[in-house]
């Protein structure tokens, strides 16, 4: 089979991103950086045809191309995955893979070209919703006058005029996805305000159309055990390996 594999624009692979989107139904933890110009695409061409497309991006520097995050192909042509992606590495020169574990095309071709592969992340989807509550506890909208020593979260939990905890929604992911993220303070921890805010923070997901996920570090156990409890499911891993060289 001739395939060109040609750097190109976003645009010019957007129908095929939403291919890629729809089939796979996942929060895209790097969705973000084909919006923000943090990636490179390419475009897999056979004949006149385009067949797929792959994305590079910086591994640990935004400017540099050295990952390969993203690679879809039409299912007609699913069965030439290894020589197209082949045929992709030679093109773009990247170091590195990064795979999420529940898109099957890509994980494939890490565990088939990658070495010295790490789990880096614990990726989470809704599982079911819980009704935790903790006697005069408060869940609100962050006030412009609020103290949170450089908290960034834009909802709190409040207790008797102190701030306890702070969380809120990313909403720079694929739609309908919203990643959670929240922080108790130290000196409440191990009180449930985790698991509360979380709780809370999947409610107002939902109450603007997305479905709530989440990911924390796979050495985060506090964090694993707070999500599980919330209502959330392990649904992956997001890995990463150095691409094996041809001797």
């Amino acid at each position: 089979m001739e395939i060109s594999v040609i750097k190109t624009s976003l645009e010019e692979i957007r129908m095929l991103r939403v291919l890629f989107l729809q089939e796979n139904n996942f929060q895209f933890i790097c969705n973000k950086c084909h919006d923000y110009g943090w990636a490179d695409t390419y475009v897999f061409v056979v004949g006149e045809v385009k067949i797929g497309y792959g994305a590079v991006w910086g591994q640990s520097k935004r400017e540099d191309r050295d990952a390969v995050f993203e690679f879809y192909i039409l299912p007609d042509f699913r069965k030439h995955a290894t020589f197209v992606f082949s045929k992709f590495l030679e093109t773009c020169n990247a170091e590195y893979i990064e795979a999420q574990t529940n898109d099957p095309l890509l994980i494939q071709m890490l565990y088939e070209f990658a070495q010295n592969i790490n789990a880096e992340n614990i990726l989470f989807d809704e599982h079911y919703q819980t009704t935790f509550s903790i006697p005069g506890v408060v869940f609100r909208k962050r006030a412009a006058e609020d103290k949170m020593n450089d908290g960034d979260g834009d909802h709190v939990l409040e207790w008797d005029g102190e701030i306890l905890a702070h969380g809120g929604l990313m909403l720079n992911y694929n739609i309908p996805f919203a990643d959670i993220y929240m922080h108790v303070k130290e000196p409440f921890r191990g009180m449930g305000l985790g698991v509360l805010i979380v709780q809370e923070l999947k409610k107002l997901a939902y109450d603007i159309g997305r479905v709530p996920a989440a990911r924390c570090s796979i050495n985060n156990r506090v964090s694993k055990a707070t999500l599980l409890k919330a209502g959330l499911k392990i649904c992956g891993h997001r890995l990463k390996g150095e691409i094996k060289r041809k001797d």
